[in-house]
């Protein structure tokens, strides 16, 4: 059951990819999704929270010990992160000259820290996943601060940005479900063994209903912008795993540390940035780029984690 479980989870760029073509095709079967809202909050909101709680009970104190242990790549994997991704979300939309709501939202899925999923594609690419996961750990924390701050210095020569609301929606769907879920490992860690070979699947699932249905919100919108913001996504992270890759060279690391710092650059967080878009810019139109992203990167990461599979690093 354990092996069906991570096969399913594993095989994450294919439900994705196909959670957007359907709705792109069937966009009343993922609806709902998006506009049923229990306890007052989206279901979207309430699905990045569960993914992060998922997140959160992997960790225990002992992988903040491990910081510590490489500090340097870490610290320029994370770097990397809100230099790369932020400049060029920011560079593509003047570029690209997109309509002003997808050029927000182009930028704010360019400053979201890096996806789970990266973890995935890491361990699939035989790259360095306890590296990985402690990337994904501190820019997810970090995030609390970056997302907002460079959102606005980037985003608000379009648009107002309210820096101090996106602040706090991160801490609600961030912080304190990693949080929750650090302390669920530390009090509770055979409950949470039941829990985890379910909980990748379960993310995995949920990231997909969450960008499916925002795709089927927009979906007319989508068919009429496709190329250019098509194109602007696809050079965002095809940019982002290319330049993580050579920055982390220039440093010196070897291979399966660049390729390991290539993938947490080029995979964003994009359901994060789909729940900021929704509740913080009035346009809907905002969060289309955060979702296409995440079918983007998960098909570019795969791509390149079968080719690194087979071609062992030092």
């Amino acid at each position: 059951m354990i092996r069906i479980l991570a096969f399913l989870a594993n095989a994450f760029p294919f439900w994705v990819a196909a959670g957007g073509i359907l709705a792109l095709i069937r966009p009343e079967w993922f609806r709902w999704f998006s506009e049923w809202k229990p306890a007052g909050q989206s279901l979207v909101v309430w699905g990045l929270a569960v993914i992060m709680l998922g997140m959160g009970i992997t960790l225990s104190v002992d992988d903040f010990k491990r910081v510590g242990r490489m500090p340097k790549c870490i610290g320029i994997g994370v770097i990397a992160q809100y230099l790369i991704m932020p400049s060029l979300g920011w560079s593509i939309a003047h570029l690209m000259k997109l309509p002003t709501p997808f050029a927000v939202g182009l930028i704010l899925v360019a400053c979201c820290p890096g996806g789970t999923a990266s973890n995935v594609v890491t361990y699939i690419a035989r790259a360095n996943v306890a590296l990985s996961v402690l990337m994904t750990m501190c820019s997810t924390f970090l995030a609390i601060i970056m997302t907002p701050l460079l959102t606005q210095w980037l985003a608000g020569t379009y648009v107002p940005v309210d820096a101090l609301g996106l602040f706090w929606s991160t801490v609600q769907v961030v912080f304190l479900p990693l949080v929750l879920g650090l302390a669920l490992n530390h009090f509770l860690p055979k409950a949470v063994l039941w829990v985890t070979p379910v909980a990748p699947l379960v993310a995995v699932l949920t990231i997909t209903l969450i960008c499916a249905s925002i795709i089927a919100s927009s979906a007319e919108a989508i068919r009429n912008s496709g190329p250019a913001l098509l194109t602007s996504i696809f050079l965002l992270h095809a940019g982002g795993f290319a330049l993580g890759y050579g920055f982390s060279k220039l440093f010196g690391h070897e291979t399966s540390t660049n390729r390991t710092i290539s993938i947490e650059v080029g995979m964003q967080n994009s359901g994060l940035g789909v729940v900021l878009a929704r509740q913080h810019f009035a346009d809907p139109l905002t969060a289309v780029p955060c979702a296409i992203s995440s079918v983007f990167h998960s098909v570019i990461g795969s791509m390149l984690a079968g080719i690194w599979r087979f071609r062992p690093g030092r």
